[in-house]
């Protein structure tokens, strides 16, 4: 019961997430077979880290875990949407609420977000 195409882009396709009371987009990640089947089966996101190449289980450091409202595949079969409740407030690592926190304008690239939490709190590393 996979129903996404995962050939298109080796494995992987893109996951947005989008927060399911406002719309607002809040983050893309990647899925694999396992984060998908892992998402559809806890309706808790779980993506792939491309970086340290393993699943990554969205809140598993922080506790901002993305409880999944509804799933939603696009016409070509390969790309997801996630809509969900984001706990904590905040979906991205830097404390926003979306990664998409800069605008590029005339006078170039501009912060339009308000942090909802301070990374160095909560990423002790």
């Amino acid at each position: 019961m996979l129903m996404i195409d995962l050939d298109k882009a080796g494995g992987l396709a893109p996951a947005i997430a989008q927060d399911a009371e406002s719309g607002e987009v809040l983050m893309l990640a990647w899925m694999n077979r396992e984060a998908y089947e892992e998402t559809l089966r806890t309706k808790r996101a779980c993506y792939f880290s491309r970086s340290r190449n393993k699943l990554w289980r969205k809140g598993e450091e922080s506790g901002h875990i993305q409880e999944v409202k509804e799933v939603l595949i696009d016409c070509d079969a390969d790309t997801i949407l996630l809509k969900v409740h984001q706990v904590g407030g905040a979906a991205c690592h830097e404390g926003y609420k979306s990664c998409f926190f800069r605008r590029i304008g005339p006078e170039g690239l501009q912060v339009v977000g308000q942090r909802v939490f301070d990374p160095k709190q909560v990423y002790k590393k």
